[in-house]
């Protein structure tokens, strides 16, 4: 059975990053959009990984220009975004697809461990997907879901 350290993705310096190296720690995976009415979750994000990152959370965040064209930069244009208005340090992967026929396998994956309410399509940015240490559990979370409250998910998880 697959998870999700079976699978490898470009991060945003186009880098190969092997989700091999998270096996042990509890992940949390957003498509993220800069110009969305939720990308204030950065923050929240942020806090999370700040608060959580040395008991092994890693927050990612893929994003996607799929919904009403709202991350439309390039790759270093989103992490200067990111770090200079929400202070992001968590790992930014290269912008992706995460619907259709092109979307990353990451995605495909996650959709599949973990449907959402209308069937396995993400429906906007800011989808969260907790998955624990081992890989074996993946939650769905929608995208009006607050980063604060995921807090309780993520300790019973560590």
């Amino acid at each position: 059975m697959a998870t999700i350290y079976d699978f490898k993705a470009l991060d945003n310096r186009g880098n190969e990053v092997d989700f091999k190296q998270y096996e042990g720690k509890v992940l949390l995976i957003v498509n993220t959009a800069s110009k969305c009415g939720f990308t204030p979750q950065y923050d929240g994000l942020e806090a999370l990984y700040k608060k959580y990152k040395d008991q092994g959370l890693v927050v990612v965040g893929f994003p996607c220009d799929q919904f009403a064209h709202q991350e439309p930069g390039t790759n270093e244009e989103i992490a200067e975004f990111c770090r200079i208005n929400h202070g992001v340090t968590f790992p930014l992967m290269a912008k992706i697809e995460v619907n259709g026929e092109n979307a990353h396998p990451i995605y495909q994956y996650l959709k599949t461990a973990a449907k959402g309410t209308f069937g396995s399509a993400i429906k906007w940015n800011f989808t969260k997907f907790l998955i624990s240490r081992n890989g074996l559990k993946v939650t769905r979370f929608a995208p009006t879901t607050t980063p604060a409250s995921l807090e309780k998910d993520i300790e019973e998880l560590l």
